[in-house]
């Protein structure tokens, strides 16, 4: 094919689909120079981290453990009391959240894949008070809030995060199971939907839209595995996976629809097309995508001053891409990108920014690590 050709072939593209251009591949932010540091070692697949009152993380590993991390980096016994989990393919001990009164309230918040009859699963949402013995401790009057229905012999697609809004309610986000690619377009279900309820697990107002599960925010999502308040706007931010290049960051809007599996930036792993393209009316588009996918998996919003170029900055963690990415927002729109990490190579599973301004992030490994990233000449 001669130039002339392709440059006709680029142009047509941008006409028949002209969102691409505006929303993924951003330009390269200026680059920063790091010193990455590991706090922690030997975590089995760890998947979240929180951190406690007084600066020591708290950390899920997928088999079912919640470790405390001591100062010198020191791993606790597993915490007594964890629910019992579906450890299989993706599934396991999954998200943690600290609930905004931990500090007089000692609860936190867990979810986790929830094995069901039948060799069935599904996600689940359980809390606890935390009581902390000597450099350990154990969860006490654990109750679940929230189950997944229905459940589906699979290991996959689980979702997951938790995050808490500014008036204190709840955000679950639920994957589409892999193969329930139906049921996440059936606003009843939820399958593939942000979940917004109370710190108890329970329906707060009307449904969003006419005949939605009052539980259900927003719908359309494959796999959000990445979630964020802005606390300056309240705003929700989340990363989701996509198939094949279509990896979505987006701001979920209470009962909007954002597409999938009917739109998608992705394809199937086959090659093949999934639904109908990547616009119809009335199904939103993402704020951003990635093409090639990264995996995203990790979310956090930068407030510190450790890093005060990277205020309001987006930080998302990638499994396959193996990167950390710091996402330049300005007015809604990413309008810089830069990938950190990239020569370690490691599966970026969480981000958070910890109580010191600092950047944690977790490797899910075998022998998985906690990391800190800082600044090399602050």
């Amino acid at each position: 094919m001669s130039a002339r050709s392709i440059a006709a072939l680029i142009v047509a593209l941008a006409v028949t689909n002209p969102a691409a251009a505006e929303i993924t591949n951003a330009p390269a932010a200026p680059p920063t120079e790091i010193e990455v540091t590991t706090v922690a070692k030997g975590l089995e697949h760890p998947w979240g981290l929180a951190f406690l009152p007084d600066g020591r993380p708290i950390v899920t590993e997928r088999p079912g453990r919640v470790r405390i991390v001591g100062a010198d980096g020191t791993l606790s016994p597993p915490l007594a009391g964890v629910p019992p989990v579906y450890a299989e393919g993706q599934g396991g001990l999954l998200d943690i959240a600290l609930a905004p009164d931990f500090a007089s309230s000692n609860r936190l918040y867990l979810s986790f894949a929830e094995r069901r009859e039948g060799g069935k699963s599904a996600t689940a949402v359980a809390r606890a008070k935390l009581a902390l013995v000597g450099d350990g401790g154990r969860l006490e009057g654990l109750e679940i809030i929230f189950r997944q229905e229905p459940a589906v012999a699979s290991g996959f697609h689980f979702g997951s995060r938790l995050v808490f809004a500014r008036d204190g309610s709840l955000f679950i986000t639920t994957g589409d199971r892999g193969s329930m690619r139906a049921a996440v377009q059936d606003p009843k279900l939820p399958i593939g939907k942000v979940i917004h309820v109370g710190s108890d697990g329970k329906a707060i107002g009307a449904p969003r839209a006419p005949g939605w599960d009052p539980r259900v925010h927003s719908m359309g999502h494959r796999n959000i595995q990445g979630a964020a308040i802005d606390l300056a706007t309240g705003q929700l931010w989340t990363v989701e996976h996509g198939a094949r290049g279509g990896d979505e960051l987006n701001q979920p809007e209470a009962g909007k629809n954002y597409g999938w599996p009917i739109i998608t930036y992705g394809r199937d792993y086959s090659g093949a097309q999934i639904g109908e393209g990547t616009s119809k009316a009335g199904l939103e588009q993402p704020v951003y995508y990635w093409d090639p996918s990264i995996a995203t998996s990790g979310l956090a919003i930068y407030t510190g001053s450790l890093f005060p170029g990277w205020k309001g900055n987006l930080l998302v963690g990638g499994l396959a891409g193996a990167r950390l990415v710091r996402l330049v927002v300005e007015n809604g729109t990413v309008v810089a990108e830069e990938k950190l990490l990239v020569e370690r190579g490691d599966r970026i599973r969480d981000v958070r920014q910890g109580p010191d301004g600092a950047v944690y992030v977790l490797t899910d490994e075998a022998r998985g690590e906690l990391l800190r990233i800082s600044p090399r000449n602050p």
